[in-house]
């Protein structure tokens, strides 16, 4: 068959491009298959459909083009060339577009484009360039906070921000200096169901992490726009990004949107601290899409966070739900010594703290198959009344927060200064890739 380049196509009614295109392909002036799409949602059917294509021009002023459709036709092996007239202020490149054209480009540019940014359907030739790696060291540490419900897991996320914030002479999250001055705390919650507007008595539910997200879709926020989306808490040090205004408002999360939010989050603060939920399943765990995207919240900040705090209380049922919460975030792929287990209600009797923890090393050995000597040692967090600070919006009383921020820094100290792999996402199988793992063993008689 000869080679030729397949190409997809999307754009606005009546746009003078499609229809050029469209004639170079059927008088064969141009070396290709123009397959037209009418909406987004097409075009993603399209790409998970099996078939190969080289590259997809997309009309950058057509509703759904943002930074999920650009990446996933990426990751399809389907380069997005952007057809951009101007008016509207996106940097398509830094979305993950291949190249961007004019709207009134001529067959040897296109011709030009696809040469350097596409290969013809049936062509040997292999794209080497790799993706530019990411510059971690320019972003601020990530600690995401969870536990079971009712152990108290959003208060402790509380205590940590102003841990950090208020700190004097804590060493300095961006490296083993002895920091200045308290570092820049954001505290951002993340939770499907979100309760850290009411525990700062917050009056207004707009901005949240909806419009962080719905903002990175089409573009990356300045230092101060993402600023303005935030909220002061002068009285602990650090600042708020509430969260989802309802719990179904999680299919409005998308999941490279996710990505470039938490990017932008972890550049705008030293130490950004997540409160998310304990669940983490996902398709392999559940086989269901939707239960990994109702997740992805927990899933996108646990995966990459550089320490996670996993918080509950001394009884039977709360030792075996925190097992449980840190047995599924090693299933996730946490490394266990980024890994905190937090008791809170903790006893104060020494002896009765010390079968705490040493029973919940043995229980996490036997369900995980964890070596014990790798987990951290439990931070013990003994019973406070804190409805009172709650409620006035003032500082927390006591030297748990302080407690709290020093346990992260030597658990991040301990294991270095590069942050845990994210874990890998699961890669669909080719059609006729397969074909050779056929058995050899012989037929049984």
């Amino acid at each position: 068959m000869r080679e030729r380049y397949v190409l997809l196509g999307l754009a606005r009614a009546r746009a003078d491009w499609f229809r050029t295109v469209s004639q170079w392909s059927t008088s064969a002036s141009l070396p290709a298959e123009f397959v037209r799409c009418v909406s987004a949602e097409e075009l993603r059917a399209r790409l998970t459909s099996g078939r190969s294509f080289s590259a997809a021009l997309v009309d950058g002023a057509t509703p759904g083009v943002d930074r999920d459709l650009i990446a996933m036709a990426s990751e399809a092996g389907c380069a997005v060339l952007v057809v951009d007239d101007g008016h509207a202020t996106r940097d398509w490149r830094e979305l993950g577009a291949a190249a961007v054209l004019a709207s009134a480009f001529s067959r040897d540019e296109l011709l030009e484009v696809l040469a350097a940014t596409s290969a013809m359907v049936g062509s040997a030739t292999v794209d080497d360039a790799q993706p530019e790696l990411r510059d971690v060291r320019s972003r601020g540490r990530l600690i995401a906070v969870t536990g079971p419900g009712g152990t108290g897991a959003s208060v402790t996320a509380i205590a940590l921000a102003q841990g950090f914030a208020t700190g004097e002479g804590l060493s300095s999250p961006r490296g083993r200096r002895q920091a200045p001055r308290p570092p820049s705390v954001l505290l951002a919650d993340l939770c499907r169901t979100a309760d850290q507007a009411m525990l700062h008595d917050s009056r207004v539910v707009v901005p949240g992490i909806q419009e962080l997200v719905e903002a990175h879709r089409t573009s990356t926020p300045l230092h101060q726009q993402l600023l303005d989306q935030t909220f002061e808490v002068p009285q602990r040090g650090y600042r708020l990004v509430l969260g989802l205004r309802r719990a179904r408002h999680w299919v409005a999360i998308r999941p490279r949107a996710l990505d470039a939010t938490l990017d932008s989050l972890q550049r705008l603060a030293d130490i950004v601290v997540a409160d998310v939920d304990p669940d983490v399943e996902g398709e392999a765990d559940a086989g269901s899409t939707d239960v990994e995207e109702r997740n992805l919240l927990s899933r996108a900040t646990l995966t990459r966070a550089d320490a996670a705090m996993v918080v509950g209380e001394p009884s039977m049922k709360g030792l075996f739900a925190l097992v449980r919460t840190l047995s599924d975030l090693l299933g996730l792929g946490v490394p266990v010594d980024r890994l905190i287990p937090v008791i809170s209600r903790s006893p104060r009797s020494p002896r009765q703290r010390a079968e705490i923890s040493s029973s919940l090393a043995d229980l996490l050995a036997s369900s995980a198959g964890t070596t014990a000597d790798r987990l951290v040692a439990p931070v013990h967090i003994p019973t406070r009344d804190l409805d009172a600070a709650l409620r006035d919006g003032v500082a927390l009383p006591g030297a748990g927060p302080r407690i709290l921020a020093g346990v992260v820094l030597a658990v991040l100290d301990r294991a270095g200064d590069v942050p845990p792999e994210p874990a890998a996402s699961p890669v669909p199988v080719a059609p006729g890739s397969l074909s050779g793992f056929t058995s050899q063993e012989p037929p049984r008689s």
